[in-house]
């Protein structure tokens, strides 16, 4: 999971009407580093506002709701050891066998010990 999406991502239909719109053009083709400047300036537009409000909410409310509101509405991609995690779940579900289940476990604890970051 190298290029998380960002929770606020106009659809590329919507990039191209823009593009569309911005040049006059509807048969302009959308180009992908075109799209991925739509989607970056969408992305900038959404967390200014995000943490617009969060300084709102902190300063009338507390900062701990504002730090909840932070992680729900931008939550972080999960770590490599977390990824790493789910995809030995997932291999261990495939493979029905209990000599898979205990061939894995020694790599379910050399996760478990790596730290969390």
């Amino acid at each position: 999971m190298t290029d998380q999406q960002h929770p606020i991502t106009p659809p590329p239909e919507l990039g191209a009407k823009w593009v569309a719109e911005i040049y006059g053009d509807p048969a302009i083709p959308l180009h992908p580093i075109t799209l991925r400047l739509v989607e970056r300036a969408a992305q900038w537009g959404a967390d200014q506002e995000l943490e617009a409000t969060l300084a709102e909410v902190s300063f009338l409310n507390s900062r701990a709701l504002a730090d909840r509101v932070r992680a729900a509405r931008r939550p972080k991609p999960p770590s490599l050891k977390e990824q790493a995690q789910l995809e030995l779940d997932r291999l261990i579900a495939l493979i029905p066998s209990e000599g898979a289940l205990a061939m894995a476990e020694p790599i379910r604890c050399a996760l478990e010990a790596l730290p969390n970051d």
